[in-house]
């Protein structure tokens, strides 16, 4: 089945109510951008949520290292703000109140990023390159569609991208040049009750771009037959897959992914997510693909007030052996959680 592609007008879609119109307070857009530098083990969260029935935004720039950020407020560098006015739009350029700009040089393909800290010692001039379609995004959470408002044409997109640029942080330099995937969201009303619309197991991310070739994403959870940490806590029909979506790209061909099945081997001993993993998955032609990835940086971020969200740097190896380094997200709602930090007590005797 082909994967629907967005106009590239898609990026700059950030409609507010008109003149005594009423929006459901929930309807968000967002706009999510990211990079890696593997060597230095650093990862960056650079986010937007724009809520216009108020009109407000939240979000900002949220910069870690290393294995051990338990709180926000751990990681290298946090500008992340719960309630901000509306950006300023000009044109294609959107600028938040504390200073992240992104201007969409060319809507659908190139965008460039800045930001410079209150002090100036935290700052990135990026430019981030498509090597993909703008390819439609399904729903974060499974259900949330169930909320939206079908003639507000509501819709996501994703997009992976060559970024390269200078990322400065706490006076130390880095030059960056990666791939790292973006999305975003429009006009979707996201609720976020009790872990989202439905209860489900903690949901991961895992894009991956290895080249022209083969670029990899899916949006799911672990599979039951692995013997997840989440066994016990969440009833599933058993047929269900186990991923929301996902896709394969090779050579600007986007192919649908039929059966994915991901494979936990470590998890986090206070963050819980999970910092080693192996991913399997088939296409619709039948062509089987595997991957390994770890951890190489994690850290509590903000972003989603009523579900747990974390973000890693992973490592990530195709039965090629070829390595690529990505973005690794997870979220889960409070019954993981509590079930979770009652099994890490356990284990240090507590």
């Amino acid at each position: 089945m082909p994967i629907a592609i967005h106009p590239p007008q898609a990026d700059l879609i950030l409609p507010l109510p008109a003149a005594g119109e009423q929006w459901d307070p929930y309807t968000v857009h967002t706009h999510y951008f990211g990079l890696t530098v593997p060597e230095a083990g650093i990862g960056a969260f650079l986010y937007v949520r724009y809520q216009p029935a108020f009109p407000l935004s939240q979000g900002g720039v949220c910069i870690f290292k290393g294995m051990d950020n338990l709180s926000p407020t751990d990681i290298e560098f946090l500008d992340y703000q719960m309630t901000m006015p509306w950006p300023e739009v000009d044109g294609n350029t959107i600028t938040t109140a504390n200073g992240l700009r992104i201007e969409f040089l060319e809507p659908g393909r190139t965008a460039r990023l800045t930001f410079t800290s209150n002090d100036g010692s935290t700052s990135f001039d990026l430019m981030q390159t498509a090597v993909t379609p703008l390819l439609a995004r399904g729903h974060v959470i499974p259900g949330e569609e169930l909320h939206s408002d079908p003639s507000q044409s509501p819709g996501g997109s994703e997009q992976y991208m060559h970024v390269t640029g200078e990322l400065v942080v706490n006076g130390e330099r880095h030059a960056v040049d990666c791939h790292h995937p973006r999305d975003r969201s429009w006009r979707q009303v996201r609720t976020e009750r009790q872990g989202g619309a439905v209860p489900i197991p903690p949901i991961g991310w895992t894009p991956m771009y290895f080249g022209e070739d083969l670029v990899f994403n899916q949006v799911g959870f672990e599979a039951p037959d692995t013997d997840p940490a989440w066994t016990g806590l969440y009833q599933l029909p058993a047929d269900r897959p186990t991923h929301h979506y996902a896709w394969v790209v090779s050579n600007g061909e986007a192919i649908g992914i039929t059966r994915v099945r991901r494979n936990a081997l470590r998890y986090h001993p206070e963050l819980h997510n999970v910092i080693e993993q192996e991913v399997e998955a088939e296409d619709e032609r039948g062509k089987a693909y595997r991957f390994r990835g770890r951890a190489i940086a994690t850290a509590a971020l903000p972003a989603w007030p009523n579900l747990t969200f974390r973000d890693s740097v992973y490592r990530w190896e195709d039965e090629q052996g070829r390595v690529t380094h990505s973005t690794y997200q997870e979220i889960w709602s409070d019954r993981y959680q509590r079930a979770m930090k009652a099994r890490s007590r356990v284990a240090v005797g507590v």
